[in-house]
């Protein structure tokens, strides 16, 4: 079975980690998870059934985000990550200024 790990913000609705789920593409694992775990699902999903836009999921090394499909096979012996993506924060310039005495002089 493929084993399925969260972040913090999910795992307090996880009674366990990992939880182990089957099915051969991710949307059968994630399926085979809100059966067991019915709660995760609006966390998760959204309206349309399609990952939220602020969450991610690792299947071995693919990431599939909200704009990514849910058809990506899985292995019995696959992980699966599934964490709140990071978006927004501060925006750095572009240009930054050289150290003193570094770079070129004005």
């Amino acid at each position: 079975m493929a084993r399925m790990f969260f972040t913090q913000h999910l795992r307090r609705l996880v009674p366990h980690e990992p939880v182990e789920v089957t099915g051969a593409t991710l949307r059968a694992a994630l399926d085979d998870l809100f059966r067991q775990l019915p709660a995760l699902r609006s966390y998760v999903l959204d309206d349309q059934g399609r990952l939220r836009q602020h969450v991610c999921a690792f299947v071995d090394d693919e990431r599939i985000d909200f704009s990514g499909t849910l058809d990506c096979k899985v292995a019995p012996e696959s992980e699966i990550y599934v964490m709140q993506a990071l978006s927004g924060g501060k925006t750095w310039p572009i240009a930054f200024s050289p150290e003193p005495g570094k770079g070129s002089s004005s």
